[in-house]
């Protein structure tokens, strides 16, 4: 019984001081992000995580005194690493949709406003959506670009094949098992301009667009989302918020 005593008080201390510890050390939020999505999240030549979406999380959090980690974890894993608890936010060029509103997603304010277009192989004949016909359109799970198509595929009579992440996605155009993907339009530029990707973009066939949101699953992170949402009106006001923008898209 004495030992037994002697193990419990050990245990209560030890959990004391670890809850003393948290509360020197101060909050430190998971921020869930996709691997793969350049120019808002990527990783360059030196092997460092880099993107507008990170630089701008950089500097929303330095300008609220908020301490984070961000964890690069795909889009489906990062999505679902919200919804469960294990990460607290998510910035990973998330479209601000209806949809996702309704199934429990909180967005901030809008940070960047992204349309999607189709894409097609470099020596493609495709123009314009009616060339779609009878052919197979490539999308990413869960995106805007995956919605656009699905949106367009009765009327324009092509069929649509979804995949998890967008490289994947990008190789079955350029092997010809697809005859045109859905991307966001910055992203996709990006991509066939720094990795040389045998892809085009015709002209015309484009969403008309939609913000990018930082988002919360539950209520108990609204002190997050209320940070964010601060640091930004006050990074856009100070010039960061440009200076970031241009430093990927220019």
């Amino acid at each position: 019984m004495k030992k037994l005593i002697i193990a419990l008080a050990s245990a209560l201390m030890i959990f004391s001081l670890a809850s003393c510890g948290k509360k020197t050390s101060g909050k430190v939020w998971i921020v869930a992000t996709d691997t793969v999505f350049r120019p808002f999240e990527y990783t360059n030549e030196n092997n460092e995580f880099v993107g507008i979406d990170v630089d701008i999380l950089a500097a929303v959090a330095e300008d609220q005194g908020f301490k984070y980690e961000l964890q690069s974890l795909g889009w489906d894993a990062g999505v679902a690493a919200v919804q469960v608890g294990q990460a607290d936010a998510l910035i990973a060029g998330a479209t601000i949709k209806q949809s996702r509103i309704d199934s429990g997603w909180i967005f901030s304010d809008g940070y960047y406003n992204a349309t999607q277009t189709f894409v097609v192989a470099a020596d493609s004949s495709i123009s314009k959506y009616e060339d779609l016909k009878g052919k197979n359109v490539a999308v990413k799970n869960g995106t805007a670009g995956a919605d656009f198509a699905n949106s367009l595929k009765d009327k324009y009579g092509f069929t649509v094949t979804v995949f998890e992440d967008s490289p994947t996605m990008y190789q079955d155009v350029i092997l010809g098992n697809s005859a045109a993907c859905c991307e966001d339009t910055p992203i996709m530029a990006d991509n066939i301009k720094s990795a040389g990707l045998k892809l085009k973009i015709p002209a015309g066939m484009e969403s008309e667009g939609a913000p990018y949101g930082f988002a919360i699953m539950n209520k108990d992170r609204q002190e997050l989302l209320d940070m964010f949402n601060k640091g930004l009106a006050n990074i856009r006001e100070n010039g960061k918020y440009q200076a970031i923008l241009d430093k990927y898209l220019k």
